[in-house]
C-alpha cells in the first residue's frame, strides 16, 4: 500500500482570481478560528483568576470571531456557488473530518459572546450544537458504508464526533443545559475509546502518515484535556477519580507531543500547524485549571508561565500563517503548503 499527498498546485501559466481563491479555502482553516477563541479563552480565564487586563481577552475574541465569520462566508458561498466542491469534501476520506471543524468552531464563537450577549449566545450555541451532532452522525454513517481503509484515517477523524461532543459539553454545562452536557460528555468519551483505538492502530501498524498530516497527530492530545474542560464544568471544577483519570492520559499525551517536538521541527510549516494551537490552547486552559487547585502558593506564578508559552506559540503560528496566506491570496500559487492537508489524496 502506497501513500502520496498531491497538493491542487495551478499548473502554470494558469493563475486563479482572488475571488476563486476564496472559494477554494479548504474546510481545516477553521482551525485558525480554533486557535484563536483557545488563545482567548486561556486569556479570559487568566484574567478571572488573576488581575490582567480584561481587554486582551476581548481583542483576541474579536479577531477569532471575524477569522470565523469570513470563514463561514467563504464556506456558504461555495456552497451556493458550487455545491459538488462543499459535497466533496464531505466526501473525502482525508478532508472529510475537517467540514466538522465550521459547527465546531461556530459553538466556541458562542462560548466567548456568552459574556457580551448570553440570550443571543444560548440561543446561537444550540444552533451549532445541533450542526455539529448531525453532521457527526451523517459522516459516521458515511464512514460505515463506504469502503474505507485503514490507511486513510487519521488522528483528525476525532473532529466529527469526539471534538464535537466534548466541546458541546462544555458549552452546554456553561450555558446551564446540564442535562444536554452530561449526555455530549458521554457520546464524546464513547467515540474517543472506539475511533482513538482505530487511530492508534493505524499510527503504530501502517505506513507513517504524509508529512501535510503529522501536525493532526497533536490532535491526539485533545480528548482528554477538551474532555477534562467539559467535566470541570460540568462537575463545578471538583478533581475527583474521573478527573484525576483524564489528567492522566492528558499527561501521557503531552509527554508524547515533546517526544514529537524533533518531528514537528523538520516538517515545513503550513496551515495544518493550526491543528497543535487550539489542541495546545486546550491544554493550557486544562492545565490553568488545576493549576487553580494547587496548594503550594505557587498558582500564579505558574499561571503567567502557561500563559506566556501559549502566546508566543499561537503569535508565531499566526505570524508565519499571514506570510503563507498572502503567498495565497495574491501570489501565483494556488495553496499555501499546509493546505496539502486537505488536499491531499491517500491511494493505494
Amino acid at each position: 500500500m502506497e501513500i502520496t499527498v498531491q497538493s491542487n498546485k495551478v499548473k502554470s501559466p494558469e493563475i486563479q482570481t482572488l475571488g476563486a481563491r476564496l472559494l477554494n479555502v479548504p474546510p481545516n482553516f477553521f482551525s485558525i478560528a480554533m486557535g484563536l477563541f483557545g488563545l482567548a479563552g486561556v486569556w479570559r480565564l487568566t484574567t478571572n483568576y488573576y488581575s490582567l487586563p480584561g481587554p486582551v481577552s476581548d481583542f483576541l475574541y474579536i479577531v477569532a470571531a471575524i477569522v470565523f465569520v469570513l470563514l463561514a462566508a467563504f464556506l456558504l458561498i461555495r456552497l451556493v456557488v458550487r455545491p459538488e466542491s462543499v459535497q466533496a469534501d464531505i466526501q473525502h476520506p482525508v478532508r472529510g473530518p475537517f467540514i466538522a471543524l465550521f459547527p465546531i468552531s461556530g459553538m466556541l464563537l458562542c462560548i466567548g459572546l456568552q459574556v457580551y450577549a448570553a440570550d443571543f449566545a444560548r440561543i446561537l450555541f444550540l444552533v451549532f450544537f445541533l450542526t455539529s451532532l448531525l453532521l457527526g452522525a451523517w459522516l459516521t454513517g458515511q464512514w460505515m458504508t463506504r469502503n474505507l481503509t485503514l490507511e486513510k484515517f487519521h488522528p483528525g477523524y476525532f473532529f466529527p464526533t469526539v471534538a464535537g461532543n466534548l466541546i458541546g459539553a462544555d458549552g452546554a454545562a456553561r450555558f446551564g443545559f446540564e442535562g444536554l452536557g452530561w449526555m455530549s460528555f458521554g457520546i464524546g468519551l464513547v467515540c474517543w475509546v472506539a475511533l482513538g483505538s482505530i487511530i492508534l492502530n493505524r499510527l503504530f501498524f501502517y505506513p507513517a502518515l504524509p508529512a501535510a498530516l503529522i501536525p493532526t497527530l497533536a490532535v491526539e492530545v485533545a480528548p482528554p484535556v477538551v474532555g477534562g474542560n467539559a467535566y470541570f464544568s460540568l462537575n463545578g471544577g471538583k478533581a475527583d477519580t474521573v478527573a484525576y483519570m483524564l489528567a492522566g492520559y492528558a499527561l501521557l499525551m503531552v509527554l508524547v507531543q515533546l517526544r514529537m517536538v524533533p518531528v514537528y521541527l523538520k516538517l515545513r510549516f503550513s496551515m495544518g500547524w493550526w491543528a497543535l494551537a487550539f489542541t495546545f490552547a486546550a491544554t493550557a486552559s486544562y492545565t490553568l485549571r488545576w493549576i487553580r487547585l494547587d496548594q503550594l502558593g505557587v498558582a500564579e506564578g505558574l499561571s503567567y508561565l502557561v500563559l506566556g508559552v501559549i502566546s508566543v506559540l499561537i503569535a508565531g503560528i499566526a505570524i508565519r500563517s499571514l506570510v503563507l496566506l498572502w503567498r495565497f491570496l495574491f501570489n501565483s500559487v494556488s495553496q499555501p503548503e499546509a493546505a496539502e492537508v486537505v488536499t491531499s489524496n491517500l491511494t493505494k
